[in-house]
Formats: structure tokens, C-alpha cells, sequence
């Protein structure tokens, strides 16, 4: 299998591809059903109508919904496409659709070509097999997608997807994007109110999101030869290569020729479909890459980094690659993150991140910023549980990727200047000149943050100059888990700021005095959140202790705290769930987390058994006709001293198949005795503590026979073929 897969790789070629002759600008969005689209396919009162919808929350009305869905099936018709479907996000790892011909048959019994408002605005999906946390049962199979107009639909080949909101018959979420878009309105409401204290013009305050997407690249020939690979997306075994990123000559390297060609084509198709498409370059690690775009606004960045992560498999597919999105697929070198910058912005054109120009614009940007601090001081727990999976588990706190201990990191500079905010803003009611000193100092911020806030990429929560950079997202991850607690852990930390300033004005403080009071109170209840060394030392996990900031290393532990009483106060306080939402939440990644290591525990048992031990057996034999070859010709003293290696090599073999069959077996058995627990939780952590370390001890002593047995008959490809071969 191995050097099959090594012959198709030597045959590779680099597949050419064609620059479109138009400009950029000519094709881009060209497969997107966007405002300029809609103004030419759609009535003047149905274009309206969803301007205003998307702009400003409108309900669209059956009348305008069918000429909404005329126009779209025109537009999509002019494109090819022969077929339609509501794009939808379940609470699996990919996106889901149900693709529907433009048909509908007539009394006669001839058919005609129909797409009306009510099938673009609703449509039931079986809701059965999704994954759901007990909301719904196996015999009630009734679900609904829902047209979300804020997002606009696209075309896929021959199929215009229509993305939409997929909830249970009784009006409870089973998707990523419902909660995501609660936690969008959310935001947006507290955030104007907020905004409102300094500038009565702001209406609305939307959050944008640029993600950054890691991968890895592995030709289609060894990773069909590596059956951990193609059912796990990670290797299970594996010794390291002599060679990998130790000198980090990858990092930002010259791009491999093949590598380039799916970069171009992977960039003219995102192009294509609207997807903002700016940066490609080599990571850290071999065959590791990045793409990011800019960044928008943050529910329809989601839909684009979903869009793109299928995008970015067919297309590999095509280069004759295999796009591997697990977080770490090879142990030992650098693992893949998404990592989420995140800002709100003004309907005024105001960053709310960015310092200003006056000294009244900064006093805005230092409310949000110290909000921000607040806000993840008391959500911690919170946003470890959102990024926590079984991939994320292998890749938080090793190489580049940040500790599992959250903080944030604000430069020096700005670290600074709060501290002497908190110094000088006394408790006393403030002077006219201890005011203009105050605010002469907030004005020389944008001088001292510009191009002097440094990066830190160890800290999992970093402010970049304007915006925040979540870094602990994994590559595989859908990123509204994290958008939608963010923005309403924001939320309720503006609510709760807005609730002490007006409670101060009502003893009779000024607003001025009132921002100022409780912006120093919460400088100094957030002081422990800030770090500013290196979140990988071990004095910082001491120091981080001392703070009473936590570490939950458990994915199983990690997931509860979605039911602490703040996580609770945010996302039932704040409407992003109900209480069975919640719940069901919990208990859906608690079965994923079990479901991937049983998997991963399968298929490494499989190989263990019928791959590395019959080879290593193999050769086992093989070194034992040469020792009684060689005992044959030589005296025995004589024979002793040629072949003591050997006879080393043969009893360490032996040793190696012995245990590994034991492990597998008490791997099993282990298995076993999980599968047998009732509940969500108690199968999740007995796979996570009983089952889960048999895969390291397992795989330790495959490893270590990588290196003894004859690699002729090694039956995988290594690492340094799958990570040295583009």
C-alpha cells in the first residue's frame, strides 16, 4: 500500500490553472445572489423590501417573498443551475442541504418550472438523524429551515443554495447560525446603548469577524494509504521525522509550484462566490498553509469559512490533495487553529476597537475596551467550553497554539495607560482640571498604539491594534460556536455597565463622572485577566492560579460549564437559548467527543492488529532465519558476539507485539465498560479517562517499531513522506 502510494506520488504533476482574462472586479460575486443581482432581477417594491429587511429587520410578506423567489430562480437559471436547496448548519462538524428540481406539475399532468416564496422562505428537512441532545426523538422527524435574508444565496454548480436557520417543530434551535444570529441582535441592541452615552446618532453597532483558516495539504495517494488519516483526519501513529519545522524554514516560505496552483484556483473560486479572499502563505509546519480574508460582518463571514472549508476540499481534490482540517493531524509539530478577529462597528463608520482622534472619541474606545476585559474576565469558563473538542484538545496549549488558560494581551502601551487611568481617576468627584488632564492623556492614545502593540502568540485572547484575536478556535470548528458566546457574553457585560452608570447618574452623578467611575472599578476587577509574558511557561501556570484565573484541561469538564450560573446569566439571561437548547447543547458535544474517540479507538486498534503486528512479525521472522543462518557458520561464543543485536532487536520486537495486543485488548474492554453508561456525561468522561490513554501507549510502541522494522515493508506512509512530499 505504502509504496504504491509513494509510485502515484512521483507521477504527480502540477495541474495548470487559467486566470480568468476579465479583471477581478468583473467576476467577483459572480455566483452570488448580492444587491447588485437583486436590483437588476427583482421589482423595485421587492428590492426594497429586502434592503430593508436585511438593513432593519422588516418581515417580508408572502406577495414579496414570491417575487423575492422568481427573481432568485432567474438569476440561478441564467447560471445553470437546475436545482435549489436550503443551506443549513446541524450540529455536526459540516453544513447540510436537500437539493429540490424547479419543478411543479400542473392539472394536466405536464410539469413547469416553479420556485415559489413559500418554498425560499420555509422548507422541512428530515430532522431525525441530526444531532440534537434528546430535543427531538428518532420517530419525530419534523424539522424547518427558514430563509435567513441577511445572508445572501449563492450557487454551487448546478444548485442555488439558499442559507437558512434549521430549528425542531416546536421552534427550538438544532443549528449553529439561530444562536449566532441571537447573539448578533443582542450585542447589537446593548452595544447602541452603550454608544448612546457618547453619540445619540448611532442606531446600530454590528460585530465583523475575519477569520484566518489553517490547513494542511497531503497528496490523495498517501493519505488513501493511511486508514487513520482517512477516517480520523489525524494520524494515530507515527514517529517523527528527522526534519519537520524545527527550522522554521517553512514558515512563510517559498510556495511549492503544485501547492500554488491550488492556492490560484482556490482563490478564483472563493472570488467567485463572494468570498473575500486576501492572504495565502505557508505556516509553520510542512505542508501547512493559511488563507484568510478580509473580515465582514460576522454572520456571513461564518457562512463563507463553512462555504470555503467545502470549497477548499473539492478543489484540493482536483490538484489530486487531500485537505486535512483536524487540528492536529500529525503529533509533535505545529497543530491548526481558525483564528477569529473580532471587532464591533458603528452604522457612524466607528470601529469600536480603534482609537480616536479626540479625546470624547478614545473615552468610547477605552468603555469598549475595558468591557471587553470584564467581559472575559467573568467568561472564561465560558469561552473554554466554546472551542473545546476532541481535536482542539491535541492542539490547545502545544507549539504556536495558545495555553487553555485564557487572558488577554494588550501591549504595553495600552496596558500602561490603564493603569494610569486607574491610578488617577479618583473616587471623588473630579475637577475641571483633573478632567482635561485626564483626557489629554486618553488623546495621546492612537500615538502610543501606533505600530507599538506587539503580538502575542500565546495569549488566547490578544488586542491587535483594533480588534480582538481569538486564537483558540480550531481549524475544523464552526465559528459561530464562538461568535455567539462572545457577543453575548458582550452583551451582558454592556447591559450590566450600562445598568451602573445610570444607577450612579440616578444619585445624582454626572454621566461624564459615572463612565469614569465604573470604568476604573472594572480596570480593577479585570486587572488579573491581563498578561503580557509568555502563556506557555510554567511560572505563568503558577501565576495564573495565584489570579484565580482556571485551567480545565478536560473537554468532558470543560463542556459543563455551559451551566455555571454566569455562562447561564449570559446565554439564557440574554435569550441566546432556552434551558432544553442549553442542555441539549451540552449533551450533543458530549456524545460527539465520545463518538470521535470510539472511532479513533477502533480504527487504531484495527491497525494495530492486522497492520503493524502481522509486518512486525514479518520481520521478526526474517531477523530469526538470519540469526540461525549466521549460528549455522560461526562458533557460539563467536555467533554471540555478532549477533547479540539482533537477538536484542528480536526480544525488544516480541516485547512490543506482546503489549500492544494486551493494550488493544484492554483498550476494548475498556470500551466496553464506557458503551455500557447511561448517561451523555458518564460515557464521556469514561471514554475521555479510561479509553483515551490507551491510544498514546499504543501508539508509543508502534512508533518505536517504526523505527526497528525493515521500512520496505513499513505498510504506512511516514511522516516525512506525508509532510515533505508537495
Amino acid at each position: 500500500m505504502r509504496f504504491f502510494a509513494l509510485q502515484k506520488l512521483a507521477d504527480r504533476k502540477p495541474v495548470n490553472v487559467e486566470t480568468p482574462e476579465e479583471k477581478l472586479s468583473d467576476y467577483y460575486g459572480v455566483y452570488v445572489f448580492n444587491k447588485k443581482k437583486m436590483q437588476e432581477y427583482l421589482p423595485d417594491e421587492a428590492f426594497e423590501a429586502v434592503v430593508n429587511a436585511i438593513e432593519k429587520g422588516t418581515p417580508i410578506n408572502v406577495k414579496i417573498a414570491d417575487q423575492v423567489a422568481e427573481g432568485m430562480k432567474n438569476w440561478a437559471k441564467a447560471h445553470g443551475a437546475t436545482n435549489y436547496t436550503h443551506w443549513f448548519q446541524p450540529l455536526t462538524d459540516g453544513t447540510a442541504e436537500k437539493h429540490e428540481s424547479f419543478i411543479n406539475t400542473t392539472s394536466d399532468g405536464n410539469v413547469i418550472e416553479k420556485f415559489s416564496g413559500k418554498l425560499l422562505i420555509q422548507q422541512e428537512p428530515d430532522a431525525s438523524s441530526f444531532p440534537n441532545g434528546g430535543i427531538r426523538n428518532t420517530f419525530e422527524a419534523r424539522g424547518y429551515t427558514a430563509w435567513d435574508v441577511s445572508s445572501p444565496a449563492f450557487i454551487v454548480g448546478d444548485t442555488l443554495c439558499i442559507p437558512t436557520i434549521f430549528i425542531a417543530y416546536t421552534g427550538e434551535a438544532l443549528d449553529y447560525k439561530t444562536p449566532l444570529l441571537r447573539a448578533l441582535a443582542a450585542v447589537d441592541k446593548a452595544a447602541t446603548r452603550v454608544c448612546n452615552l457618547f453619540d445619540k446618532n448611532v442606531t446600530k453597532v454590528a460585530a465583523n469577524l475575519g477569520w484566518e483558516q489553517e490547513y494542511f495539504l497531503v497528496d490523495k495517494a498517501l493519505f488513501d494509504a493511511r486508514p487513520d488519516l482517512c477516517l480520523t483526519g489525524r494520524t494515530l501513529m507515527g514517529h517523527s521525522s528527522a526534519k519537520d519545522q524545527q527550522l522554521n524554514d517553512h514558515y512563510f516560505g517559498s510556495i511549492p509550484p503544485r501547492v500554488k496552483y491550488f492556492m490560484k484556483e482556490l482563490e478564483i473560486e472563493c472570488h467567485k462566490l463572494g468570498i473575500p479572499a486576501k492572504t495565502f502563505h505557508n505556516e509553520v509546519a510542512p505542508n501547512q498553509f493559511e488563507l484568510a480574508p478580509y473580515f465582514e460582518e460576522a454572520n456571513l463571514a461564518n457562512d463563507h469559512n463553512l462555504l470555503l472549508m467545502d470549497l477548499m476540499k473539492r478543489t484540493a481534490h482536483k490538484h489530486n490533495f487531500e485537505v486535512l482540517l483536524h487540528e492536529k493531524p500529525f503529533a509533535g509539530v505545529n497543530g491548526s487553529g481558525k483564528h477569529n478577529n473580532w471587532s464591533l462597528s458603528t452604522n457612524t463608520g466607528i470601529n469600536l476597537f480603534a482609537p480616536a482622534k479626540t479625546p470624547e472619541g478614545n473615552m468610547l474606545f477605552l468603555t469598549f475596551i475595558v468591557n471587553v476585559l470584564m467581559m472575559v474576565y467573568k467568561n472564561q469558563d465560558l469561552l473554554r467550553a466554546s472551542i473545546v473538542s476532541a481535536g482542539n484538545s491535541h492542539r490547545l496549549g502545544a507549539h504556536e497554539a495558545p495555553p487553555a488558560i485564557f487572558s488577554i494581551f494588550l501591549g504595553k502601551h495600552l496596558n500602561e495607560t490603564l493603569n494610569r487611568l486607574e491610578e488617577n481617576i479618583g473616587n471623588a468627584k473630579m475637577t475641571p482640571e483633573e478632567k482635561k488632564a485626564l483626557k489629554l492623556g486618553i488623546g495621546r492614545i492612537p500615538e502610543i498604539l501606533l505600530d507599538n502593540t506587539d503580538r502575542n502568540r500565546t495569549s488566547p485572547f490578544a488586542f491587535t491594534g483594533n480588534r480582538f484575536e481569538f486564537r483558540a478556535v480550531g481549524s475544523s470548528a464552526n465559528c459561530g460556536a464562538a461568535m455567539t458566546v462572545i457577543n453575548a457574553a458582550m452583551a451582558e457585560q454592556l447591559n450590566d455597565f450600562k445598568s451602573q452608570v445610570d444607577d450612579l447618574c440616578t444619585q445624582g452623578i454626572s454621566k461624564d463622572e459615572a463612565i469614569f467611575k465604573v470604568i476604573k472599578k472594572l480596570i480593577q476587577q479585570s486587572r488579573n485577566i491581563r498578561f503580557e509574558g509568555d502563556g506557555y511557561s510554567e511560572n505563568w501556570n503558577m501565576e495564573a492560579e495565584k489570579r484565580g484565573l482556571t485551567n480545565i484541561p478536560k473537554v468532558t469538564e470543560a463542556l459543563l460549564k455551559y451551566k455555571s450560573g454566569q455562562s447561564q446569566k449570559v446565554l439564557l439571561g440574554e435569550k441566546i437559548f432556552t434551558m432544553s437548547e442549553l442542555e441539549s447543547r451540552i449533551d450533543v458535544e458530549l456524545e460527539k467527543y465520545t463518538k470521535k474517540v470510539q472511532i479513533e479507538s477502533r480504527v487504531l486498534g484495527d491497525l494495530a492488529i492486522n497492520h503493524i503486528v502481522p509486518t512486525a512479525v514479518l520481520y521478526q521472522n526474517r531477523l530469526l532465519e538470519n540469526l540461525r543462518g549466521l549460528q549455522a557458520i560461526f562458533p557460539t561464543e563467536e555467533f554471540r558476539t555478532i549477533a547479540q543485536d539482533r537477538i536484542d532487536l528480536v526480544k525488544d520486537i516480541s516485547k512490543r507485539v506482546t503489549a500492544i495486543k494486551i493494550l488493544v485488548r484492554d483498550m476494548i474492554e475498556a470500551r466496553k465498560k464506557a458503551n455500557r453508561m447511561a448517561s451523555p456525561l458518564d460515557k464521556a468522561r469514561e471514554y475521555e479517562n479510561e479509553v483515551n490513554p490507551y491510544l498514546e501507549k499504543i501508539r508509543d510502541h508502534i512508533d518505536h517499531l517504526e523505527m526497528e522494522v525493515d521500512d520496505e515493508i513499513w505498510p504506512l506512509p511516514k511522516y516525512r513522506e506525508l509532510l515533505m512530499n508537495n
